[in-house]
């Protein structure tokens, strides 16, 4: 009976093709969808943000203290401030993901 049991794939727990999470099953195709839809979102966001940009108060790329040196035949640009807001936003959005995944 127990050896029955482990060869057939719908009442194995370990069954080929599911991972095993906190208790319950994952099918990969599932978490794929989810990876997916999260991916979507994210790029519907940025769209928008990059659509409607221009009419946004604070422009990234132009705010106080990035660098700008314009020369006689060539234009240096380094947006460090802009580098700066960019890497706090998405260290706080990271932390607030990891911490309720926890």
């Amino acid at each position: 009976m127990v050896q029955n049991q482990i060869s057939n794939p719908s009442v194995c727990p370990r069954a080929p093709g599911r991972f095993f999470f906190y208790n319950t099953f994952v099918d990969p195709l599932r978490d794929l969808g989810r990876t997916l839809l999260f991916l979507g979102g994210l790029l519907v966001i940025i769209g928008a943000l990059l659509y409607f940009g221009v009419k946004l108060p604070l422009r990234l790329g132009k705010l106080p203290g990035d660098i700008i040196h314009r020369g006689e035949h060539a234009t240096f640009y380094f947006p460090i401030v802009t580098c700066l807001v960019l890497s706090l936003g998405l260290s706080f959005i990271f932390w607030f993901f990891s911490h309720f995944r926890r």
